[in-house]
């Protein structure tokens, strides 16, 4: 079990995807994705394994969780700035964490 001040340290924000990309040097099916945190935190890169359940087109302007305050992560050739959250299904396929409602980039869920 976790205690409330080590949940407190995982710092979740909201971000708006700004820009996707393939990712064909990723092991499994991914995209790069460029996230913008707001002014405090700004833009961000991440690599999403979400090829199965979204289009690219669909997924600019598209608001999505992530974590923010882990080490950058290299995965292949590219950079991970942060984590997009997501709930896992059986098969591997994703489906991204976001709000039901449009609010400002960087707002910490809590």
């Amino acid at each position: 079990m976790l205690t409330w001040e080590e949940f407190e340290k995982t710092e979740m924000r909201v971000g708006t995807i700004i820009s996707v990309n393939d990712f064909p040097e990723a092991r499994k099916p991914a995209y790069q994705l460029t996230i913008d945190f707001g002014k405090e935190i700004g833009v961000r890169k991440t690599s999403a394994q979400i090829t199965k359940r979204y289009e690219k087109e669909n997924l600019i302007g598209r608001q999505v969780i992530a974590v923010v305050n882990f080490p950058k992560k290299q995965i292949a050739n590219f950079m991970s700035e942060c984590l997009v959250l997501g709930a896992v299904g059986e098969e591997g396929d994703v489906v991204l964490l976001s709000t039901d409602i449009k609010v400002e980039n960087g707002l910490r869920i809590g």
